[in-house]
């Protein structure tokens, strides 16, 4: 005789979907408000909308006009310019502070307190403070001068050749502390015996770095490139609060081209185009890193 077991009661099945029930809600409210906003964004780049929705259908034309725009190309060049001198520069700048606290250095929690400060900060109190010390007749050339080197200039917030500089140095500054907490995180879980026995076998401490410890952080160096380029395309607060785009449109990104079409021209289609290009170039880099994290869980 095969025996059948007895069918679950109530209050186990209610047990079984009562934090499914009670996630339900915000999981319905988050998915319509963000993927159906992406999806009403799609719709809007395809219409003749102009100050107000305008459902008529336009096909390309918005995209057309889009990469037919100067200012969309400059803020193009200007994300390039930007997302390589701050993601290689803050890779930089963080794996050697990293390898400077991994010393094991005095007053290391100190130092790393410094260091990891600007993190706590905005991109908005960022860019404020460095538009304070980047002023040419307020912050460091006025300073400078001051102290008597009247010859010193440093004018870059003001120069359109320049300016896009500026956001890469106050985005560094706000960044390479994070990176650096991401790099000594790795470094410290490192085996000792690795660096002990290259250095009985007679490798020096910097060619032990460079050859052993570095290539053992790559999966750091990935996890960080990825955070580093989702943070320069969304670089939106630090350049309205540095450069406001300035001067002129010399610093656009297009995260400051899609808020000046959608809001201050009235050109809510063309802004829509941009903010789905933008979500293309996100999704082209992190779909790929989820796929690959992904297919290492399943093997």
């Amino acid at each position: 005789m095969t025996s059948t077991s007895p069918a679950p009661s109530f209050a186990a099945r209610l047990s079984r979907w009562m934090p499914r029930l009670a996630v339900a809600p915000s999981f319905a409210l988050a998915f319509a408000f963000i993927y159906g906003l992406i999806a009403w964004n799609g719709v809007l780049s395809f219409s003749a909308s102009r100050l107000l929705p305008n459902y008529e259908f336009v096909g390309w034309a918005q995209y057309v006009t889009l990469f037919e725009s100067e200012r969309w190309w400059v803020a193009l060049t200007n994300l390039g310019i930007f997302s390589v001198l701050f993601i290689g520069v803050g890779l930089a700048l963080g794996l050697g502070l990293a390898i400077l606290l991994d010393q094991k250095i005095r007053a290391e929690g100190a130092l790393r307190t410094i260091y990891l400060y600007p993190m706590a900060l905005s991109f908005i109190v960022t860019g404020t403070a460095w538009k304070w010390i980047l002023n040419p007749g307020l912050g460091l050339e006025h300073l400078v001068q001051q102290w008597g080197w009247t010859s010193f200039s440093f004018d870059w917030l003001v120069n359109p050749d320049k300016a896009i500089y500026t956001v890469v140095i106050a985005g560094v500054w706000q960044s390479a502390g994070f990176v650096m907490a991401l790099f000594l995180a790795g470094l410290r879980g490192i085996d000792d015996s690795i660096i002990k026995a290259a250095q009985i076998d007679g490798a020096s401490l910097p060619r032990i770095y460079w050859r052993v410890i570095i290539p053992s952080l790559r999966p750091v160096f990935f996890s960080t490139l990825l955070v580093l380029a989702h943070i320069s395309i969304k670089s939106f607060d630090l350049v309205m609060a540095l450069t406001a785009g300035g001067p002129g449109f010399a610093t656009d990104v297009p995260a400051t081209f899609m808020y000046a079409m959608s809001f201050s021209r009235g050109q809510i289609g063309l802004g829509a185009a941009s903010a789905t290009v933008m979500l293309c170039t996100v999704a082209a880099i992190v779909v790929p890193y989820l796929y690959s994290e992904l297919r290492g869980e399943r093997r």
